[in-house]
């Protein structure tokens, strides 16, 4: 909103200093800021609201060391990091980006599903206490898993649906002897309306123009793109048509596991807000390189037109995640719930999908894989084994795995730190694939 205030300012009347909202950096930077203000500053507020509303976390029983001194610290903490997000990318960002629409509707509609979850178990375990019960297993309930699922399934598809048919998702192909059409591979076509655009790099003029497609990045392979339409087309070539049913899978698949591989990892302080805050900042690089069109040449990556202004968002994201582990950090002062997990990784797996970097999910939200797999092997092996012996074993002494470690005595600072550190190193080899091929 101040961007567009601002440009009119400048427009219209010249005002001295108007024109500094047009640099995006600027921009970029007072969306940090202001996101860090708004999640330690005002954060305290929410939290003692929270508090008054008796909106804490019940806690079973399960045998980990300090678990229950935790009983009673505030839940739906993620409230602070959706509007620590929300609030600067509102004011700061080009809302006429479909990026930026994309990523408000992201964390507006997955916070949304994470409060509603986070408040029907809020309400259950009220009405468990005015009946006199003790807590018990079923208070926890919130939505219904095939309800969030259901959710996850239909931004998935609004986004996938977004990402290929919209006219304003494109990327650049560079032509010669303006021949545009001569150079399109298999499941491409020109954009609506496009135009041959001249550019000067490095004292040379080059052609390019903009090309709706459906590919994406493949790391450490030179020839580094992978178009979604061979999948399909290996059937037969009128196949390629169907391409968008194939894409859109892939997008609703990657953005419900990630968001439930976030949502597994909240289990210790300061776990999930911190490890989603360095994958944000690597994806930050990709935003940011992907959205510089001499960054993209130098790089040899691919240029995304109008992606740079997801920085903005990018920069909130990371500040907010940051601002929140001023109170998130052991000992908790506040969770943030599904309400903030769920988004967490939505988002987190929306961005990648849109620098088209989503192959390297495995690499860089490795914590959240290893997370999930973990779940998914424990409980397979147990209903595997419980069927064969009469009896339910387990590969873990427990899941998700960082409450396996918890179980060999690590403290939960310890375990944060440790992931924390795996998740550097895992977000640094994602950007060094840039170079290395």
């Amino acid at each position: 909103m101040l961007y567009h205030l601002f440009t009119w300012l400048s427009k219209e009347f010249h005002l001295s200093g108007a024109g500094l909202f047009q640099y995006l950096t600027f921009r970029i930077a007072m969306a940090v800021l202001l996101s860090l203000l708004i999640a330690t500053v005002y954060g305290k507020r929410i939290i003692l609201f929270l508090q008054r509303k008796q909106i804490g976390e019940s806690v079973r029983d399960l045998g980990l060391e300090g678990q229950i001194q935790k009983k009673g610290t505030p839940t739906m903490g993620g409230i602070i990091i959706l509007l620590s997000i929300l609030i600067p990318t509102l004011l700061f960002a080009n809302l006429d980006k479909v990026y930026i629409r994309l990523m408000i509707l992201c964390t507006v509609w997955l916070g949304m599903i994470g409060f509603l979850d986070d408040y029907f178990k809020i309400k259950a375990r009220k009405a468990a206490r005015e009946r006199g019960e003790a807590y018990k297993k079923k208070d926890s309930d919130g939505l219904a898993g095939i309800s969030k699922i259901i959710g996850q399934i239909g931004l998935g598809i609004i986004i996938g649906t977004t990402l290929y048919f919209s006219n304003a998702v494109t990327v650049e192909r560079e032509i010669y002897n303006n021949q545009p059409k001569a150079f399109l591979q298999r499941g491409e076509h020109l954009a609506k309306d496009s135009n041959i655009i001249i550019r000067n790099i490095d004292g040379e003029e080059r052609k390019f123009v903009k090309v709706k497609t459906p590919i994406t990045s493949i790391p450490f392979v030179k020839n580094h793109e992978f178009n979604y339409s061979k999948l399909i087309t290996w059937i037969s070539a009128d196949a390629e048509k169907y391409t968008w049913i194939i894409y859109i899978l892939i997008v609703t698949l990657i953005i419900t596991a990630v968001s439930n591989g976030a949502n597994l990892t909240d289990g210790i302080d300061g776990l999930a807000g911190g490890v989603s805050a360095i994958i944000a900042g690597g994806l930050g690089v990709f935003v940011y390189i992907s959205g510089n069109y001499k960054f993209a040449e130098y790089l040899n990556v691919m240029y995304i037109p109008n992606l740079g202004e997801l920085s903005i968002f990018v920069g909130a994201f990371v500040g907010a995640c940051v601002g929140f582990l001023w109170y998130n950090t052991y000992p908790a002062q506040v969770f943030m719930g599904d309400t903030g997990s769920l988004a967490l990784g939505g988002i987190i797996a929306s961005l990648a999908i849109i620098v088209r970097k989503e192959l390297l999910i495995p690499i860089f939200c490795s914590v959240f894989l290893v997370e999930n797999l973990s779940v998914i092997i424990q409980v397979s092996y147990f209903k595997y084994t419980k069927k064969k012996y009469g009896e339910g074993r387990r590969v873990f002494l427990m899941s998700p795995l960082h409450h396996h470690y918890q179980k060999k005595g690590f403290h939960e600072n310890k375990i944060t730190m440790r992931f924390w550190i795996i998740t550097l190193i895992c977000v640094v080899l994602s950007i060094v694939t840039l170079k290395i091929r």
